[in-house]
């Protein structure tokens, strides 16, 4: 018989866009790929659909068992709205200084949400220790058992995007990307991309697309984790090195700013009706940072990781980025 739950069956298999501004700005073919059109609206349904179902096939998943995580936002949605369809229940713990417009759809989905005060990755108070300690905890005092999705070491994340995305990408280009280029979060999807891409055709190139405030671009670069500056793009950039990068290598590594990924950001709403988050501008920044490596004539895949409805109340709120010293365009403030 076939599975008859629909939503899991509408993850992935998002469509290649053509990014007009950046192709004619570098003379390559840049594609983003489409990942807000994923039923809970991010790159994230691709992780969580993964997880559930390797925990599932672990059997350490069970009919009304709860999910607990760790996230900045996305995952969280992906695993509650995977949950909700497939009889779990979720527990996410979020930053309270995540974009409301996340915090505002995660209770409407009906996840029990907890958020934390901001502290340094290597505090015991830090979210995603927290998500590990509730999770311990619920795994004793639930009847039917709980997870800790843990998506920054659990390689199922990173498989997942070996089975699905890169070879989408693959199927999508016939075979002709030269390159790939993306941020890391949890780092499952550029590990799983390249080592799909990689398998297929050995001379690709993939690069990591790295916010302020994040410290793998040093680690690439010189093998020192070390971060300066910040960035408001959430998801993304990460002090320490996730599992699912473990003996990933990549060909280049950029280092972008907010003030070169947010005009990537409006330009794609503005010009080509396209509305990505934060993130998204980071990635298309470093497609053209990877085209200028390449040269004209490559085509190169990025991805567009969110929509950017979920970051109205930052990415298109000109008292925010006035505050923060960041461009916007006029439209923005009229």
């Amino acid at each position: 018989m076939p599975d008859k739950t629909l939503l899991p069956q509408l993850v992935g298999n998002t469509p290649l866009l053509y990014l007009r501004r950046v192709s004619e700005l570098t003379g390559c073919d840049i594609y983003g790929k489409a990942e807000f059109l994923n039923p809970g609206g991010s790159v994230k349904d691709r992780t969580a659909l993964g997880i559930i179902r390797a925990a599932e096939a672990a059997e350490e998943l069970r009919p009304g068992g709860v999910i607990v995580e760790g996230t900045a936002g996305n995952t969280g949605i992906g695993l509650t709205l995977m949950a909700n369809a497939l009889g779990y229940q979720t527990v996410i713990v979020m930053p309270q200084n995540a974009a409301q417009e996340k915090i505002d759809y995660l209770e409407m989905l009906g996840a029990e949400l907890l958020l934390m005060p901001s502290a340094a990755a290597s505090s015991p108070h830090h979210y995603i220790r927290m998500a590990q300690q509730i999770a311990e905890g619920r795994a004793r005092e639930e009847v039917k058992g709980a997870i800790w999705a843990r998506q920054f070491d659990n390689l199922a994340n990173r498989k997942v995007h070996y089975d699905t995305t890169g070879r989408e990408i693959w199927d999508q280009t016939q075979g002709a990307v030269d390159g790939f280029v993306c941020a890391v979060g949890t780092g499952g999807t550029l590990a799983g991309v390249a080592q799909a891409l990689r398998e297929r055709k050995p001379e690709v190139k993939i690069a990591l697309a790295d916010p302020m405030g994040s410290a793998l671009y040093r680690y690439y670069t010189d093998g020192e984790l070390a971060a300066s500056g910040s960035s408001i793009t959430e998801g993304i950039g990460v002090s320490f090195l996730p599992g699912n990068l473990d003996s990933v290598s990549v060909d280049f590594a950029f280092q972008v700013d907010d003030d070169s990924a947010l005009p990537h950001v409006y330009q794609l709403l503005k010009d080509e009706g396209i509305s990505v988050g934060g993130s998204s501008g980071v990635n298309v920044a470093g497609a053209v940072a990877l085209a200028q490596e390449l040269g004209p004539g490559h085509t190169i895949v990025t991805v567009l990781c969110d929509g950017g409805d979920r970051y109205r109340s930052k990415l298109y709120n000109a008292e925010f980025l006035w505050s923060r010293k960041l461009p916007y365009p006029e439209w923005i403030a009229s």
